[in-house]
């Protein structure tokens, strides 16, 4: 059975609008955080790429691809568990879908 509450490698993010968890990596703005955001084929308002679900005509939040750290589905509403995931922190990437055994 699929593990949905895990973190992915961005390059298997889906890119049809749906919109999913992302890691935001730290920066000099402030420390890793978690963010919902969903691909955007592009339009008048701004060009091909991942948005913030919080754009709005005028003001697109867009982030590029080596900001993004990883990803997951959106997760099903439980009460018994947090709102919102934390960030993933690992720094090597084979951590990630469960392959750093």
């Amino acid at each position: 059975m699929d593990q949905p509450r895990r973190w992915r490698h961005m390059a298997s993010a889906p890119k049809n609008g749906d919109r999913i968890l992302v890691t935001i990596r730290s920066s000099e703005q402030g420390p890793s955080q978690v963010d919902l955001a969903y691909w955007s084929k592009g339009d008048q308002y701004g060009s091909e790429g991942w948005r913030a679900s919080d754009s709005s005509p005028g003001r697109i939040i867009a982030y590029s691809e080596p900001e993004l750290k990883c990803w997951m589905p959106m997760p099903t509403a439980d009460i018994d568990s947090p709102s919102m995931p934390t960030p993933w922190e690992g720094d090597d990437d084979r951590e990630l879908d469960g392959s750093g055994i």
